[in-house]
């Protein structure tokens, strides 16, 4: 394993849950108030508006998301993905931590399809992550 940040097992048992579809289609982390930590922040269903608003503009996230969209041919498909939240205006120390407990975080989240990372909420469209699930 590497040497970032460590997670918090609780993080690891909310991915697992949004993994088997029941009740949870998206889960928030946070880095703890030290910034030593990476800690489970918010587990429930949000649709995609919600998501934009319950991420903060000053302070850096990590999102597993279970993306549902349809396919050129109308199929129903959808695929878990891990969003990178960076905004501009987070603390530069908040910035460092984060860059550091990514790769960590990615490896233990068995089951991402797909990885995103933002720094602005235009990167987080709806079409925009569907167009990168392709």
């Amino acid at each position: 394993m590497s040497s970032g940040i460590p997670v918090e097992d609780s993080c690891i048992e909310a991915f697992h849950e949004l993994k088997r579809k029941r009740n949870v289609n998206t889960v928030i982390y946070r880095l703890s108030d030290n910034l030593e930590t990476v800690i489970p922040d918010f587990k429930g269903n949000l649709t995609h508006d919600e998501l934009l608003q319950a991420l903060p503009a000053a302070e850096t996230r990590f999102v597993v998301y279970d993306l549902v969209f349809a396919t050129a041919n109308g199929a129903r498909k959808d695929k878990i993905v891990l969003i990178s939240w960076c905004p501009e205006a987070a603390e530069i120390e908040q910035k460092i931590a984060h860059s550091t407990s990514r790769n960590t975080l990615r490896n233990l989240l068995d089951g991402v399809q797909v990885y995103v990372q933002t720094t602005d909420p235009s990167d987080l469209g709806y079409e925009e992550l569907v167009s990168r699930t392709s």
